[in-house]
């Protein structure tokens, strides 16, 4: 299959992984479902003016949110053998990933333990580079035991000496203690450790969709310019809302995105549309 310009497929991502050439993608993102065994969903809502509403905007005018009619975006998060759908999905993506190129394989607490085990018998322990910690802070607090806020992303690289990894081309962030450091160093700020603390996707900001379990914009560039190069293909074959997509055009690289959803292809045509050809899987 050809990859050369951006493009989102509707199909079973394994037989369109099956026919991508061997040695062509330099970075790929995956975000499957975590197997929560529940319903993913996201409310959708709108604002409308009103003088009495819930909500300030610009220049003080006041306005009220409803929940959007049949607004609830989801998709269900339940597989008897996880591992099972997973492995050969994964086995595909170290066929196809280049001599220098990265998996980021985005996953909760719940099943990061068995996808390491997983992803190590198929990477090769050696090329298990980093587990990052994305932490936020939002939503319910837990009565009974320490709130779960974090993800986890495991980073495996085709060749554990030899890979992409761009460091100048990192965000910077703040130092947590700037006063220790001089002010030279805390005007520049730091680049990140395995940690990052981000903020989810706000339910009211611009960059919102409305598809369950969308991804935030900072941490999927973070991932594409430090990772890959201008002009290369980062694909995302568990593509959901897009994010990576708009990632990877962002910064000059192309993208390859597939979703079995026609809700999640709807989302991406739109989010995408400028940068874009898509066609329908077999």
């Amino acid at each position: 299959m050809n990859h050369s310009s951006n493009r989102i497929i509707r199909g079973d991502n394994l037989e369109v992984l099956s026919n991508l050439e061997t040695d062509s993608i330099a970075l790929i993102y995956v975000d499957p479902p975590f197997n929560t065994g529940k319903r993913q969903t996201r409310k959708q809502m709108k604002t409308i003016r009103d003088a009495s509403g819930d909500r300030v905007g610009f220049g003080g005018h006041r306005y009220r949110t409803e929940l959007v009619e049949d607004g609830r975006r989801g998709y269900g998060d339940s597989f008897e053998d996880f591992l099972g759908f997973l492995r050969p999905r994964m086995e595909q993506a170290h066929r196809i990933l280049t001599s220098t190129g990265s998996l980021f394989f985005h996953i909760d607490y719940r099943e990061v333990h068995y996808c390491k085990v997983m992803l190590d018998q198929i990477f090769g322990r050696e090329s298990f580079q980093n587990e990052i910690i994305w932490a936020y802070d939002y939503g319910a607090r837990a009565k009974k035991r320490w709130p779960a806020k974090h993800d986890n992303i495991l980073w495996y690289t085709k060749d554990p000496k030899r890979y992409t990894f761009n460091l100048s081309e990192c965000d910077r962030i703040p130092y947590m203690a700037p006063g220790l450091v001089g002010e030279e160093k805390a005007a520049r700020g730091k680049t990140p450790t395995d940690v990052w603390w981000h903020t989810i996707v706000s339910p009211t900001g611009k960059e919102k969709t409305g598809y369950a379990t969308q991804k935030p914009l900072g941490i999927l560039e973070r991932i594409v310019k430090v990772h890959s190069n201008p002009g290369d293909t980062v694909l995302d074959f568990f593509a959901g809302s897009g994010t990576t997509g708009e990632a990877a055009a962002k910064n000059g690289r192309k993208f390859l995105l597939v979703d079995e959803s026609p809700e999640a292809v709807t989302v991406m045509k739109q989010r995408l549309g400028r940068y874009t050809s898509s066609r329908e899987g077999k």
